[in-house]
């Protein structure tokens, strides 16, 4: 309790402490991933059942940007189950990106490794942050994920700073470590050249066929003393609270945002896991006391009176959306 405390107080130094960020994530390409992540359904190597998708038309990316602004989010996240986009895939990005920033909304793209060439195209076309989490401490790393580096995960962060760019990154907890391995992730995102401006902690989502589908779940205080720590060591930093939300009671998440956490997404899923849908989070907010965070661009009155007028929008089933091959 004098750690949450402590949060807070932390908090409310550097935050409004009664907003929350609101965020909207899509997968714009799904499934196929090579890569052995142990907790990830999109791996190539598990049989989850997922079914595979190419990467999304644009226009259909921007026509699901529209319905999450029409919800409330101010920020728009583009995930794609890559090792490392290619050459070929960049132009599509990039009018993504370019799309979703002509209709108001703050950028988030994550696509796997990138080299100083993409990170500098991806910041010319005007993506805001780019989300590359380092997923746990280094001396666990490798019994979550064999085929990239830890050191290859901070080589991306590196090349999307010289880039230019804000840093989304963070982990996953409940994924078997000990509480040391929780500690050393906060504090290799802590001690960065500059630390994360988002950080998301996510709680492990288990999916049948997945290696991690019967690990032990985590204590929810132990979840909510990670979000407690974060908030202490990137005081900056918007902590949000991602994956494995749809699993938290109301009362475990009012002690997040007690304990610092400010950033959600908003949506129905995240990228192939369930979430909570945004009626039901905006009833949260309400009997919690707390606004979504504006952008700079909008009052907190028209910014919170679009969501709630906005809000039976997400009800509506999306049309099915295309595909374009971009093998």
């Amino acid at each position: 309790m004098d750690l949450v405390f402590e949060a807070q107080q932390v908090h409310r130094q550097h935050f409004r402490p009664n907003e929350v960020q609101v965020s909207t994530l899509l997968s714009i390409k799904t499934g196929a991933c090579p890569e052995d992540c142990k907790y990830c359904p999109q791996s190539a190597r598990y049989d989850t059942g997922l079914e595979k998708e190419r990467l999304m038309e644009v226009e259909k990316v921007l026509e699901a940007a529209e319905r999450a602004k029409s919800i409330g989010s101010t920020r728009f996240c583009m995930g794609a189950a890559w090792r490392n986009p290619k050459d070929r895939d960049m132009p599509y990005i990039i009018k993504m990106i370019q799309g979703v920033r002509d209709l108001g909304l703050e950028t988030c793209m994550t696509l796997g490794m990138l080299s100083p060439p993409q990170a500098k195209a991806l910041k010319e076309a005007g993506l805001d942050y780019y989300n590359h989490n380092l997923d746990t401490s280094a001396e666990y790393y490798d019994q979550i994920i064999t085929t990239r580096t830890f050191a290859d995960r901070l080589n991306t962060l590196d090349n999307v700073r010289q880039a230019g760019m804000k840093v989304c990154s963070g982990g996953i907890v409940g994924m078997g470590e000990e509480a040391a391995d929780r500690t050393g992730l906060l504090m290799e995102l802590a001690n960065l050249e500059q630390p994360p401006e988002s950080v998301p902690i996510n709680m492990l989502v288990k999916v049948a066929g997945t290696p991690m589908s019967n690990v032990e779940d985590l204590d929810p205080f132990e979840f909510i003393r990670c979000i407690a720590v974060a908030r202490i060591l990137m005081p900056q930093s918007h902590v949000r609270l991602s994956a494995g939300r749809e699993e938290m009671n109301e009362q475990m998440q009012a002690l997040c945002f007690m304990a610092g956490a400010n950033s959600i997404f908003y949506g129905e899923k995240l990228l192939t896991t369930s979430n909570p849908d945004a009626e039901r989070d905006q009833k949260l907010f309400e009997r919690l006391g707390i606004t979504p965070e504006a952008r700079q661009d909008y009052s907190d009155e028209v910014h919170t009176a679009v969501a709630e007028e906005a809000i039976q929008a997400s009800r509506q089933p999306a049309s099915k959306p295309l595909f374009y091959d971009a093998s």
